[in-house]
């Protein structure tokens, strides 16, 4: 509570000083009212004011912290580092505390090693540190603390981690060259259809001559632009916003998550980036003595398509049923055949977790593959379609051209 210094008079007159500690300013004017005093003065003393301000620093410092994969990614490989070093969990979090440049990353130590001191687990210590530990992460971490093998998880999850990043960059780096034609080909449209149509338009109204049928429609599709649109961008937002109400329904997210792996080129993509992501992680958890169960509702939280969520929940009652993961996967279907024999070879053999890292390797590589694949399709699909458009756009004005020039000859 903090403390205010008071300077006041009493009803002779006197000058009367002191000190009370109380919750508020406010609540020292009322005191001293009380007392029969006329307050002239009341500060708050300055080691209160400091005690207070520390206070409220060490209860922000302890707000828990988001990170981003990368911060996360670095966070573990110290820490499995240090404790491969022989360092203990507390004292590898102080180092992180005390030289970590990452002002975030030193936060989530010093709130780990708070709650580490006050009895907490590691992975409990990491949820109330960070929401960005999510919950196969934080059960990893639990599985190594009982195991006693935290270090070799860490670094395990470390790699899995740069892994999923890897992944995730393949995919977006392959979208940037076909994002960038298309953006390409609609400034090229623009600058067709708003500068040069209409230059063309009055020089072919000057000239008199009857205009080539190209070049009519394309006048008449600019002047429709021009004049509709508004009713254009009209329909085109209330079919988004239909599709996007359509999409928020269960049933509407569900038909929309499972159409996007039927897509082409695009569905095998998202397909196989969730194979080798299901490998890696079931070979994680399962290789760390992480239950069955527990590792296939985990692993249901990694992917955000709801259609595989769905999958991997009918997969889970089966498997509870008394069912082997590879014949359950059969059963429910969607899967591909390679990665169940997998699985049923690692069934039998008692190693399903190098099974799983095996698949793993296997589909990594094969999204790989898919992704330059991809890539090389849809880049000269652009282009082609881009020739074509450019193209009849580029005949209609230059055919118009040459009639307009054969035109003024003939008057000459």
């Amino acid at each position: 509570m903090p403390t205010f210094a008071y300077t006041a008079l009493n009803a002779s007159g006197q000058t009367v000083t002191g000190s009370l500690a109380v919750g508020s300013k406010a609540e020292v004017f009322r005191k001293l009212e009380s007392q029969a005093l006329t307050p002239v003065k009341v500060a708050e003393e300055a080691k209160s004011a400091k005690a207070g301000a520390a206070a409220a620093s060490k209860m922000e410092d302890n707000l828990p912290t988001k990170l981003s994969r990368n911060q996360i990614i670095l966070f573990t490989e110290e820490l499995a580092d240090m404790l491969d070093g022989g360092l203990q969990i507390d004292q590898a979090l102080r180092v992180i505390m005390e030289r970590q440049e990452d002002v975030a990353l030193r936060k989530v130590s010093g709130i780990m090693r708070d709650q580490l001191r006050e009895g907490s687990s590691v992975s409990k210590a990491l949820k109330k540190a960070s929401p960005s530990f999510d919950e196969l992460y934080c059960n990893l971490v639990a599985a190594g603390e009982v195991s006693g093998s935290l270090a070799p998880i860490l670094r395990r999850l470390a790699q899995n981690l740069l892994v999923m990043a890897e992944l995730q960059s393949k995919v977006t780096q392959a979208m940037i060259y076909p994002a960038f034609l298309i953006g390409a080909c609609t400034v090229l449209m623009v600058v067709f259809m708003t500068v040069m149509v209409p230059q063309i338009t009055d020089l072919l109204d000057k000239s008199g001559q009857k205009l080539p049928f190209a070049t009519q429609m394309l006048i008449s599709f600019n002047s429709f632009l021009a004049s509709y649109w508004w009713v254009l961008l009209s329909i085109i937002t209330i079919i988004a916003l239909s599709f996007k109400a359509f999409i928020a329904t269960p049933k509407g997210l569900m038909w929309w998550h499972e159409t996007k792996l039927n897509l082409p080129l695009f569905g095998p993509v998202i397909a196989t980036r969730f194979y080798a992501q299901f490998s890696h992680s079931m070979g994680s958890l399962v290789g760390n003595g992480v239950p069955l169960m527990n590792s296939i509702r985990l692993v249901s939280k990694i992917s955000a398509n709801v259609y595989i969520q769905s999958l991997l929940a009918k997969v889970t009652n089966l498997v509870a049923e008394g069912g082997a993961l590879s014949s359950s996967l059969k059963k429910v279907g969607h899967f591909p055949m390679m990665l169940v024999d997998m699985i049923a070879v690692g069934e039998q053999t008692g190693q399903l977790n190098q099974s799983l890292e095996k698949s793993a390797v296997r589909y990594d590589k094969e999204l790989d593959k898919r992704i330059k694949r991809m890539t090389a399709l849809i880049s000269p699909v652009i282009i082609l379609f881009m020739a074509v458009i450019v193209g009849v756009v580029a005949y209609s004005i230059i055919s118009a051209v040459f009639q307009s020039v054969n035109g003024i000859r003939s008057r000459v």
